[in-house]
């Protein structure tokens, strides 16, 4: 992964606006925020590393909601799970980059003529602003009776089901890892719910030592179970994502 926040260019070599520039004779222009009074030095090492982040000046170029979008699409390039037609419910979808994403894949706008039309469910605890192409509820999936609601509102089950959600961090590595294993889990059996057979289960989880049993989990249930950390991740953080294909439904 190449994701220096010191770099103008994206991940292609190019800047954000698309243009080819050389390394050499080139400067790096890094933006230095200053600590102002009040100010966590924490925070302001966060607002330097946003202000010098290629994949957040992507995001504001190319409309996209957050640098998280260029996870899915990277996923989504290799793995090809978000085909036109596809139905996707996405878990935890604000602020709604990967919504944004799918809604462009799976043809939801029927914007890609001859294709067909896909269907794309957004599910969060908080409200989130409409993207057109995008049905969005309030809704807490682990809720009792939330996978009926979902494939009511479906109109059927799902062929993808995603989720970017993390927990609330505590400041403690492995209790924040132990937490988000645990929501990927619940995730998972969400899916084992909804989708079709055949189906895929992308999730975001915390590399740390206890996610063998999930892996386990899903090994049984999917034909191929994958774990890859896209180029948008940064390389400072501990996420990947795992990429389950293959779903076996009742013959698991």
């Amino acid at each position: 992964m190449n994701d220096k926040p010191s770099s103008g260019k994206t991940p292609s070599g190019k800047t954000p606006s698309g243009k080819n520039i050389s390394g050499r004779g080139q400067r790096d222009l890094k933006v230095q925020v200053k600590s102002a009074r009040g100010r966590k030095l924490s925070s302001t090492r966060w607002l330097q590393r946003q202000l010098n982040d290629p994949y957040v000046k992507r995001a504001k170029i190319e409309g996209y909601r957050g640098r998280a979008a260029f996870k899915i699409l990277e996923l989504d390039e290799k793995f090809r799970f978000l085909v036109p037609g596809a139905r996707i419910v996405d878990l935890g979808c604000a602020p709604g980059g990967w919504c944004q994403v799918a809604v462009k894949r799976v043809n939801a706008l029927g914007e890609k003529p001859g294709k067909k039309i896909g269907t794309i469910l957004g599910v969060d605890l908080q409200e989130v602003e409409p993207i057109a192409g995008c049905e969005i509820h309030q809704l807490d999936f682990m809720d009792e009776g939330a996978d009926e609601q979902v494939k009511e509102w479906l109109g059927g089950k799902a062929d993808v089901v995603m989720s970017d959600m993390a927990a609330s961090s505590s400041g403690h590595k492995q209790t924040d890892h132990l937490r988000i294993i645990s929501l990927c889990e619940a995730a998972a059996y969400f899916a084992f719910d909804v989708l079709e057979d055949g189906g895929t289960f992308v999730a975001k989880v915390l590399a740390g030592g206890a996610e063998g049993d999930l892996q386990k989990l899903l090994k049984l249930k999917f034909t191929k179970v994958m774990n890859v950390k896209p180029p948008a991740s940064r390389s400072d953080s501990s996420e990947k994502f795992v990429v389950a294909t293959g779903f076996r439904g009742d013959d698991a």
